[in-house]
Formats: C-alpha cells, structure tokens, sequence
C-alpha cells in the first residue's frame, strides 16, 4: 500500500473545516448526525481524505451507537489500531492506514452478534460511499 503524506496546509486545502478536525486533529463528529449512520446502501465505504478501501457494506451493522459500526475491515491492513488514552479512559483508536487519518475507536466483547464481536465505531465525516448497485 502505497503511503500518502501531506502537510497539514496540504490536508487544509482539500479538506473541509469538519473533515480536518476529525480526520486530522482525531476529532468526533456528534452522535446520530452522520451521513452513513443508517445508510443500508450496499457499496464500499474508502477514506474520506485519500480514497483507500477501509470497510465494506456487508459488514456493517446496526449498533445504535450513533456512528456506523463495522465488524471488520475490508482488508487486515487497511487500518491501523493505536492505543488512545485520551479522555481519561483507554480506548483503541481506529486509522487509515494508508494517509493516517483518524477514523474513530474500535470495541471488543460487547456481546453484539456479529462474526468478530468487534464495533468498529466510525465518524461518517471519515468515510465516502461508492455504491455497489
């Protein structure tokens, strides 16, 4: 996979004010507000701000948690995990492997019924859909 690297003045340019604070800064858009929270459209959901493949349709799922939540990554290297210890808790913070941006938190052992009992909990504003039909 090639690596995309860009300054942040770079990321400014193509990116709106919102994009960047989440993709960028690792900010979170508010709950139930994103594009992608119900979509049941099938596609292939890529990254927002560099356009690689991260998550599929097929696994997504409803959480109701107020971001989309996948159970998986369309491919193991698609993403990065790094432990975040912000906000006084530790969590999983989910990024796009290839240009690094953030793209929300990754839950284990929730009891949801799904293959991996993984939430990959992302911010819609991370993502763009390519429908598939």
């Amino acid at each position: 996979m090639d690596k995309v690297v860009k300054s942040d003045a770079e990321w400014r340019v193509e990116l709106s004010p919102e994009e960047f604070h989440v993709l960028r800064q690792a900010g979170t858009e508010r709950p139930f507000t994103g594009e992608y929270v119900d979509t049941k459209t099938e596609g292939v959901y890529s990254c927002r701000a560099c356009g690689a493949e991260l998550f599929r349709s097929d696994t997504k799922f409803d959480s109701h948690c107020g971001w989309p939540s996948f159970y998986e990554p369309s491919e193991s290297k698609a993403v990065t995990l790094i432990e975040d210890r912000a906000l006084g808790m530790t969590r999983v913070e989910v990024r796009c492997a290839a240009c690094d941006s953030h793209l929300g938190h990754v839950f284990h052992g929730e009891g949801y019924a799904t293959p991996t009992d993984d939430r990959y909990c992302i911010n819609s504003v991370s993502l763009r859909l390519e429908p598939t039909k």
